[in-house]
């Protein structure tokens, strides 16, 4: 199953809005996404922005993308890395 590793870039980590814009990304894939905070909590299905922000991860933290599919993983890992309060 694909994976990657990548660092959270939202300034207030995996909340509320960060949260909502992957989960509504996920939620579009034809394919099964899930997240993981490296060493702690997961894997939580990436289509749902409570069981996203379950995960505690905070700016800085490490999190594991995993997948069916490549191109979906790396959407969605694009995603965690970016900073989604940035206006």
């Amino acid at each position: 199953m694909p994976s990657t590793t990548v660092t959270v870039g939202s300034a207030v980590g995996l909340h509320a809005r960060p949260a909502t814009i992957i989960a509504k990304a996920a939620m579009a894939l034809d394919s099964d996404v899930t997240l993981a905070v490296d060493g702690g909590e997961g894997p939580v299905d990436a289509g749902s922005s409570l069981m996203i922000m379950t995960l505690g991860a905070e700016k800085g933290a490490t999190v594991i993308v995993e997948g069916s599919d490549q191109a979906a993983v790396d959407q969605i890992a694009a995603l965690v890395a970016q900073d989604l309060d940035a206006e």
